[in-house]
């Protein structure tokens, strides 16, 4: 949503973050650079871009490969400083996405959250041992100078076509995408012409030295809860409650509307804290639907509300995977990065 009587506001923000992003380029505030191979997931608008998805397959990719670690700032949780996640931690402690990877991942790669990105990059490198690091949302922590940037861009809301904040949504201008080695327009429709492609490559402009790459949503097959699991095309015979606190929950919407029409949906924002009075009126809602129902979430949203025992056992998310076209020309670019680094 764009707001033109704010347009004013974004010049001054325009100026700000234009000389900062001079210094850096620069040279005269500090960049740091590692020795580890870092690969960069970020966006330039605020809210939701795919940047998690991302996340999710790159260090479930490289970790078939090398000792893979993810570092992000663990927005939302009540702590600070250096966290490792693991078996003891919950998202009051690390962030509900450091959470969503442990939960599905497990051991198989290392999670942990600091807000201060290059003491945080050096711990987890050197006490893991790490050979590679994926840095979660840090487009614009220019202290941490990514070896490879890969900048998110959502189909339905492009940054080419955004203005800065507060009139648009970008955090910084248009012109970051030139610090991108590869430009992700995420969240595709399933059927995406060549020509689509052509113009939204087009409208990007990549440098000989950059390349664009087109990705969708996949949501699995079956919802899981509590020691069960329900598949898809069984939703139908339900009322379904569905819970939101994400950017963007529309392709959630979209999809969910393939198989059932009976679906009362309640929306929070982005990395909503659930308070009881909020676990109140969802229970409230849940009690209105028919006699076969349940509650639906996203698996970000899941590790948060699990935590609440009136839930625990109707609760149900849909977990999502990134599909990725030209999937194994973006891989090769990936692995040639790290082996060459």
């Amino acid at each position: 949503m764009k707001r033109w009587y704010l347009y004013p506001f974004s010049l001054g923000y325009h100026l700000v973050t234009g000389i900062r992003n001079t210094m850096y380029d620069l040279g005269i505030f500090k960049s740091t650079k590692f020795k580890t191979p870092i690969i960069n997931v970020g966006n330039l608008s605020v809210g939701g871009s795919g940047k998690s998805p991302m996340v999710m397959y790159l260090a479930q990719y490289l970790s078939k490969h090398y000792r893979t670690g993810v570092l992000s700032r663990g927005y939302g949780r009540l702590t600070k400083g250096y966290e490792v996640t693991n078996y003891e931690s919950n998202y009051k402690i690390v962030g509900d996405e450091a959470m969503q990877l442990f939960e599905r991942f497990k051991n198989r790669f290392v999670i942990a959250v600091s807000e201060e990105r290059v003491p945080g990059a050096k711990k987890v490198i050197d006490d893991m041992d790490l050979e590679v690091l994926v840095l979660d949302d840090a487009m614009q922590h220019r202290s941490i100078r990514a070896g490879f940037n890969i900048l998110m861009t959502d189909f339905n809301d492009p940054f080419f076509k955004d203005y800065l904040l507060p009139a648009g949504d970008l955090r910084e201008s248009r012109a970051g995408s030139k610090r991108a080695d590869i430009i992700m327009v995420s969240k595709c429709p399933d059927e995406l012409t060549e020509e689509t492609k052509r113009y939204y490559i087009s409208r990007i402009r990549p440098s000989y030295k950059q390349k664009v790459f087109f990705s969708s949503i996949g949501y699995d097959e079956n919802v899981y809860g509590k020691d069960k699991m329900l598949p898809d095309n069984n939703l139908n015979y339900y009322d379904i409650l569905l819970i939101t606190g994400i950017a963007n929950p529309k392709p959630l919407l979209e999809h969910l509307a393939k198989f059932s029409k009976r679906v009362k949906h309640l929306k929070f924002r982005d990395h909503h804290n659930f308070t009881d009075d909020d676990i109140k009126k969802i229970l409230a809602e849940y009690k209105k639907l028919g006699e076969y129902k349940l509650i639906l979430t996203t698996e970000k949203d899941y590790v948060r509300l699990k935590t609440f025992d009136y839930l625990r056992e109707i609760v149900y998310y849909w977990p999502i995977n990134v599909l990725i076209d030209k999937k194994e020309e973006f891989n090769q670019i990936i692995l040639d990065y790290v082996r060459k680094n």
